[in-house]
């Protein structure tokens, strides 16, 4: 595949990253948060669906595609650096309207795109959730451009603990055309090194998540990479609210 597009060459440093060595791909949810972040050094970035949500008023999930393109350009116009999109279950009940949004996120300019497998309250059906990772790899092919595809299974967000379902599916989601594995919400380690050997060599992102999980420890379990999701904007929404209620009378 040759991405001949502007960015193309974030692209390919985003997909170098992945190929060794252990990287952090924090998650701002604003144009300013993605400049401070490239200027402390980091490599890349991933947009958050909560932090954006919460910044425009609003709930997680209550955001539409629209608003997401609009928000994933802002970032990518604001940094050199590449980003990765967390791009929900691509607001689209169907394969083929999920791979219509994913070609506009692609065309926004990411280097990466999340796709995750919960609708609502529960996760789709094994198969159908496949069919879905499939339709997003077809629609990234299909635009010539370079971007990684991260399949997500939410299970352990929504209660179901139990690995070797989780397993299943990223290995599932891994044939299907996936080119990174992610499953938010792990945190034992026995349960991190599994699912790496599970998908191999195929690289697995890990959400910090937690006080026990120390980010020193996670190169040695064979993790590749591993984000913050909503816990920046949670943390500067927190600073925020403290400050504010001193100022109440």
């Amino acid at each position: 595949m040759t991405d001949t597009t502007p960015f193309a060459a974030r692209r390919a440093a985003f997909r170098a990253l992945h190929q060794d060595g252990f990287f952090v791909l924090p998650n701002p949810w604003d144009a300013g948060g993605a400049v401070r972040l490239q200027k402390l050094g980091f490599a890349a970035l991933a947009s958050t669906s909560a932090g954006m949500a919460w910044s425009w008023g609003r709930a997680d999930g209550e955001v539409t595609v629209d608003d997401v393109i609009e928000h994933l350009g802002l970032l990518v116009a604001a940094t050199d650096l590449p980003v990765n999109a967390d791009f929900e279950a691509g607001f689209a009940d169907t394969a083929e309207g999920l791979a219509a949004n994913v070609a506009r996120a692609v065309e926004a300019g990411v280097a990466g795109l999340s796709i995750e497998d919960r609708i609502g309250g529960d996760l789709y059906a094994l198969d159908t959730a496949v069919e879905r990772i499939a339709a997003a790899r077809a629609a990234i092919d299909a635009s010539g451009q370079d971007v990684v595809l991260v399949g997500r299974t939410e299970g352990f967000l929504i209660g179901r603990d139990d690995l070797a379902p989780t397993i299943e599916r990223l290995v599932a989601y891994s044939q299907a055309g996936a080119d990174c594995l992610y499953a938010p919400g792990v945190t034992r380690y026995d349960d991190i090194a599994a699912i790496v050997a599970a998908v191999a060599p195929k690289p697995v992102n890990v959400l910090l998540w937690g006080p026990d999980m120390k980010l020193a420890d996670l190169p040695g379990l064979g993790v590749r990479r591993a984000s913050t999701g909503a816990a920046l904007a949670a943390a500067a929404w927190a600073g925020f609210e403290a400050a504010a209620k001193a100022l109440v009378l």
